[in-house]
């Protein structure tokens, strides 16, 4: 009677351990390009609640009673990876007509002798819970914020 090839076999702890690695090592193979893309998908996602935040936090604090509004962003990137993400922002915000309390701020025109603030915000947040937690804030000369 011929002999069956003996097959090797792995004890299963083995493969598990192997098995185990396997998220690890692919991690480290995506490209920087990958990297990239998946952190300008957080910021699409999750950047915008962030900046309003911001605003709305910068208004409520202002002791000024006409409100200011976003003009441009002028740089954000995130900060770190945690449960937490970390937002860091630079914000040019402009004076409107309206008060600082009324309810549609977003669409109020700014004043004719445009006053703008160059304004710097951190903000930790879980978006995806609604959590927001502004770790500093401070604007230029002129800031109507204490």
């Amino acid at each position: 009677m011929p002999r069956q090839p003996q097959r090797w076999v792995w004890p299963s702890w083995v493969l598990l351990l192997l098995l185990g690695f396997l998220p690890l090592v692919t991690r480290e193979w995506q490209t920087k390009e990958e990297n990239d893309l998946a952190d300008q998908s957080l910021m699409a996602l999750y950047f915008p609640a962030t900046v309003e935040f911001a605003l709305y936090t910068f208004n409520l604090r202002s002791r000024d009673t006409h409100a200011y509004k976003l003009v441009r962003i002028l740089s954000a990137w995130r900060e770190q990876r945690e449960a937490m993400l970390t937002f860091s922002m630079e914000l040019e915000l402009g004076r409107t007509r309206c008060g600082k309390f009324e309810e549609d701020i977003e669409n109020c025109p700014f004043q004719e002798s445009l006053e703008m603030l160059s304004c710097f915000f951190t903000i930790r947040t879980q978006p995806w819970r609604t959590k927001f937690h502004l770790l500093n804030s401070t604007c230029k000369d002129g800031a109507p914020n204490s």
